[in-house]
């Protein structure tokens, strides 16, 4: 069995965030790029699924973006191990949960895979739309929200997450494309033998220029959010303060109706 598995590389939430008005992006300089969280958990399943079969079974990482802040990713995948990877070097900043899966898609089709496992959304874009849309231009059967994988014969069973405490269960069959949540599992660290055996471990480079790539979406402008407070002080007796407080309440903040 084949299973690849998307990681992204993210800022790393001590970093300190500054934009850069010229590519209206953060600014890389001086961010710590980390392995996207429930990507980690994805890693995690898909290696426990190969060293439960007893075939030649192999998990591939695929990594989008450029070369210098996937590397470390990659590494750390390996290390964890994953029998080799796949980086699709990206200069661009795309934003675009379609434009992102159909570079993908054009870039493993070939491979054939069985599953593919990516996090249920990124931490810094959040769209949560990318493995499905991989799913589909893969003509894979797809499912989100996965806390739970069971592998059957030329299937895969799939416990998901639902609203309000509910879970559902799902066969589906193979190849197929799910969307791993964060919990599912406890992901390991690299062993110091798995750091070392990564070295010799196969990073095949893809440049993403030999594929097409129209984007349906660009990013205008990117903030950081404000952190300025404001205090105001209700005065009067308690039934004027008490009437006050419900109008912030309703027509300010609109907490209640």
């Amino acid at each position: 069995m084949k299973i690849a598995v998307l990681t992204k590389a993210i800022p790393s939430y001590e970093s300190l965030i500054r934009i850069d008005t010229s590519s209206k992006w953060i600014d890389d300089s001086i961010v710590n790029y980390v392995i996207n969280e429930s990507d980690a958990y994805a890693l995690e399943e898909a290696l426990k699924i190969r060293e439960s079969l007893a075939d030649n079974s192999e998990v591939v990482v695929v990594s989008m973006g450029p070369e210098d802040k996937c590397s470390k990713i990659i590494k750390d995948g390996l290390a964890k191990g994953a029998d080799r990877a796949i980086l699709i070097d990206s200069q661009e900043k795309i934003s675009d949960p379609l434009s992102i899966a159909t570079l993908i898609s054009d870039c493993i089709k070939d491979e054939q895979f069985d599953l593919v496992f990516s996090g249920l959304q990124s931490d810094d874009l959040g769209s949560g739309q990318v493995g499905v849309l991989l799913g589909e231009k893969l003509k894979m059967s797809t499912a989100t929200l996965a806390i739970e994988t069971q592998i059957e014969p030329s299937a895969i069973r799939v416990k998901r997450e639902l609203e309000s405490g509910w879970f559902q269960w799902l066969t589906l069959p193979l190849p197929a494309s799910i969307s791993i949540q964060s919990g599912i599992n406890n992901p390991r660290y690299p062993s110091l033998k798995g750091i070392m055996g990564a070295r010799n471990k196969e990073v095949a480079k893809l440049n993403s220029n030999q594929f097409s790539n129209n984007k349906l979406q660009s990013m205008v402008e990117l903030y950081i959010p404000s952190n300025e407070k404001q205090t105001k002080k209700i005065e009067g007796d308690s039934k004027s303060v008490v009437s006050r407080i419900l109008e912030v309440l309703k027509n300010d903040l609109r907490i209640i109706q």
